[in-house]
């Protein structure tokens, strides 16, 4: 499937900002069934973008701006190509020890009530299949709403609650998974829709957890499925934070506006998308 993506941010400042920074995970990186034929990042105002690579290897962009700035727009934008792996993940970026991603957040920290949850709903003679009975118990565990929750709200509300978007979704099945001892990795992207809706709010959210003998797979929970190649990787992290697309701060400026578009849409191959 070849995939055309336009991630489109843009902040309002109330009172002109004299400075702004940003840290920006916007460009997904090569591995086997991805391929990145081209991308680019475009700023608004004139800044200078530096390029890194964080510890979980996602490709960073940072820049600042000096004001005064009264708005500022940040635009992501390209095309992928895609195949179907079943989900598996093979030639990723994976320096850190697997033991990293046992370790729970703020966003991720299971209580008692999803520890419970994860034990009654792991059935499965394999590892495989017991993260597959999983992700299918979370999606099901937690009613899609996108005016419940926020970007700070933990897994341990969302999960009580029984509401939240995908990100939610992604917080509980890590919570669940790392509580099962299964190493879990927050994943951040873009999901290509075969129902004709281009113009989404935002980006996607999933979860890869590493099965012995098999390696890093990816569970989609607010889907209930596997990865497929109608998902486009960007970047990982323990949680939302670390995997974050736009994150910055600034100085001045009082309260801001945010507004976020994103268009996904499929150039070749469309067949594959998730309704």
């Amino acid at each position: 499937m070849r995939i055309s993506i336009q991630h489109h941010t843009h902040y309002r400042y109330e009172v002109p900002a004299s400075l702004v920074i940003q840290i920006l995970r916007l460009t997904p990186r090569a591995h086997a069934g991805q391929f990145v034929s081209d991308w680019r990042i475009e700023v608004s105002c004139d800044a200078r973008l530096d390029q890194s690579q964080d510890p979980f290897g996602n490709v960073v962009h940072t820049f600042s701006a000096d004001g005064p700035l009264s708005e500022l727009s940040v635009t992501a934008s390209g095309e992928v190509e895609t195949e179907e792996t079943n989900g598996v993940i093979d030639g990723a970026v994976d320096r850190l020890p697997h033991g990293i991603f046992l370790r729970d957040t703020d966003l991720t920290e299971p209580d008692r009530d999803i520890k419970e949850f994860a034990r009654d709903s792991s059935g499965g003679n394999s590892p495989l299949e017991q993260l597959h009975t999983l992700n299918g118990a979370v999606h099901k565990a937690i009613r899609f709403n996108t005016a419940a929750t926020t970007v700070a709200t933990p897994a341990v509300t969302a999960f009580s609650e029984g509401h939240g978007v995908c990100q939610d979704l992604a917080h509980v099945f890590l919570g669940a998974a790392r509580s099962l001892g299964f190493p879990s990795r927050y994943v951040g992207g873009y999901l290509f829709r075969s129902d004709g809706e281009t113009q989404q709010e935002a980006g996607h959210a999933w979860v890869e957890a590493y099965v012995p003998d098999l390696g890093w797979v990816g569970f989609d929970p607010a889907h209930g499925i596997s990865a497929t190649e109608a998902h486009v990787r960007v970047a990982t992290g323990l949680d939302y934070l670390g995997a974050a697309p736009v994150r910055g701060t600034r100085y001045g400026g009082l309260s801001e506006t945010l507004e976020v578009a994103v268009e996904v849409k499929a150039l070749r191959g469309g067949d594959g998308g998730i309704r």
